[in-house]
This record gives C-alpha cells, structure tokens and sequence, in this order.
C-alpha cells in the first residue's frame, strides 16, 4: 500500500498481460483495490508505446477505449485514444485540470478508469492531486450528507445529468462527485411532499449564492484529504502507469505540474480514458441529459450552457 490512499502493484507486466492469463479473481481483486484505494501503481513499464498503454487501460472497467479528447501534433503516431498533456506546447497540451473533477463528466457513462502514464518525469516534480470521495463523504456532517444525496449536477456542455452523491458500483461506498469546472446547474431533489414553483415541481436548482457555498464546501473538502488522510500529492516516477478508478477518487493537477518547462523541466503524460461500466444515471425519474442552452426549465436558479460552466471563485483558474 501507499499511505494514505493508492497501491504498488510489482511484477505485472500491464503492457503485455492479458485477461486471460490471470483469474478472473485476480482482476476482480485489483478493481476492489482501485475502488477502495482509488488508484493503483504499475511501475517499471518502461516508455510505453500508445498501443501498450491502449491495451493495459483495456484490462479495466469497460475494456475498451472512450476517447473525446483532442490529439496533440506531438502526440506519437497521432494515436487519438491519447491526450497527451505538458508544460510546454510544443510538446503537449497546457494547464488542463487545475480544480478537482472526474474525468468525462460530460458524457453518460463517464469513464470508468483512467490511465496515467509519464513519459517524462520533470526535474522538480509537478504531480497530481488524488481525493477519495467515498472518505470524503464520510467527513462530511450528517445533515449534508442527507441534502448532498438528493443534489444532481448538470454538465454545462452537453447537459448529462450526474448525482452529486452516488453508491459506489464496485465497492458499494457512498462518494460525492462534482466537477468543478464545468457545471452549469445543481438540481436539488426535494424531500418527499415537498414542492417549488407554480408548476409545483419536486424539484428545484440551486441559487448563485447555494452554488458557491456547495463548490466552495466541495473544494474544501478534497483538499482537506491532505492532512486528513483521504488526499494525495502523487508524484510520478520513470516508467510508471497509474490506474485510477474515475468514479471513487476526483483529481487535480498540482500547481507546478502547470510550471514552465523552464521552471520546473520538462513535463510529458499521456492520459487514457476507459469506456463505462454503465450509465452515471441521476436517479429521481430524471433524464440522462437536459439542454443547458435552452430556457431555465425550472424558472429559478443558475442555469448556464457552455463553456467552464459556473464560475464560484473569481480568484481561481478554469480550465478542462
């Protein structure tokens, strides 16, 4: 184990194996891992190629690749299942991922694992930041608890609908789940009997001032994991592949993962991102999706298509 969250898996070759040359309970074993620990290690693999790293995201979750990204000229054999991220833009995409989110908010099945892997390591680090949201919940007192898990975030480009607080499909856990960079709305299902609007809906969206206390409650949450035992900075290493499990931990880059090249050295990675179990669905008879560009639908609240989504502090950076 790595302490506080995360473990080293030794003497698996991820860039070879397959499925089928380990029991099924040894695969079954490593994704309870990964849910509990949220992320697993697989170090000495080498540079892998795209291709290698393709095929050792593909021992998890959903098996194959869901790519939505956008493919770097630098990025080998212009392989677009990779998103490849740097400090300098010649050798890679910029400053992606500065606040905690989970990959693939965006799309219905968000990506069940994601696949880090350095291809260089800078000289003065420059990591990431990993929260597990089934501990984070745990922290937080029990009457948020009870209004987090009826609060369903809207993704401010295509509208999917994902619960704030979900029950874990591996390890049962309850976790919170937010994207801090690119929600447009929060619906809040109201507790039973209760109504909002002339329409007498069971359901209303968060005010500006409720969306800033819930980012800002949510931010402060993960990061609080650092000295509460539920966060960490990870720091890559030569030829390491790290596996996460994209629905039990959130994620950030470090402040000096975004440090110029010249400042910190050289930083290259190449993500890959795992096709859905299933669907993130929001539960309460609500869609998969809303159009976030169209009229607020409830009459009331932030509601906002495009882009970052809701701004909560204008003080901080903004981009996926």
């Amino acid at each position: 184990p790595i302490e506080p969250m995360g473990a080293r898996v030794l003497g698996l070759d991820v860039k070879a194996v397959k499925r089928s040359d380990k029991p099924e309970e040894v695969w079954e074993a490593l994704e309870m891992e990964m849910a509990q620990r949220g992320f697993l290690v697989f170090p000495d693999q080498g540079v892998m190629t795209p291709d290698e790293q393709i095929h050792a995201s593909c021992l998890w979750g959903g098996r194959q690749m869901h790519s939505t990204h956008g493919v770097h000229p630098a990025t080998p054999e212009g392989n677009h299942h990779i998103f490849r991220l740097s400090n300098d833009r010649q050798h890679g995409i910029l400053g992606v991922g500065p606040q905690w989110h989970n990959d693939g908010s965006f799309v219905e099945g968000t990506f069940s694992h994601v696949g880090y892997h350095i291809i260089r390591v800078p000289e003065k680090g420059g990591g990431t930041y990993f929260a597990h949201q089934g501990a984070a919940f745990d922290k937080l007192p029990p009457e948020k608890q009870e209004r987090w898990q009826r609060l369903v975030s809207l993704n401010s480009n295509s509208g999917v609908l994902h619960p704030v607080v979900h029950e874990h499909y591996i390890s049962g856990r309850k976790s919170v789940w937010l994207h801090l960079g690119m929600t447009g709305a929060v619906i809040e299902k109201l507790p039973d009997g209760e109504t909002h609007g002339p329409h007498k809906l069971p359901f209303r969206l968060l005010n500006e001032e409720e969306m800033k206390d819930l980012f800002h409650t949510y931010n402060d949450l993960l990061n609080a994991g650092i000295k509460d035992g539920y966060a960490i900075n990870c720091q890559y290493q030569d030829g390491d592949l790290i596996m996460i499990d994209n629905l039990a931990i959130g994620h950030k880059a470090s402040p000096e993962a975004h440090k110029s090249a010249e400042e910190q050295g050289l930083r290259i990675m190449h993500r890959t991102t795992v096709h859905a179990v299933q669907d993130f669905e929001p539960g309460f008879g609500l869609p998969i999706a809303m159009d976030p560009y169209s009229g607020n639908p409830f009459g009331e609240g932030v509601w906002l298509g495009g882009g970052i989504g809701f701004k909560w502090d204008d003080k901080i950076r903004y981009q996926n």
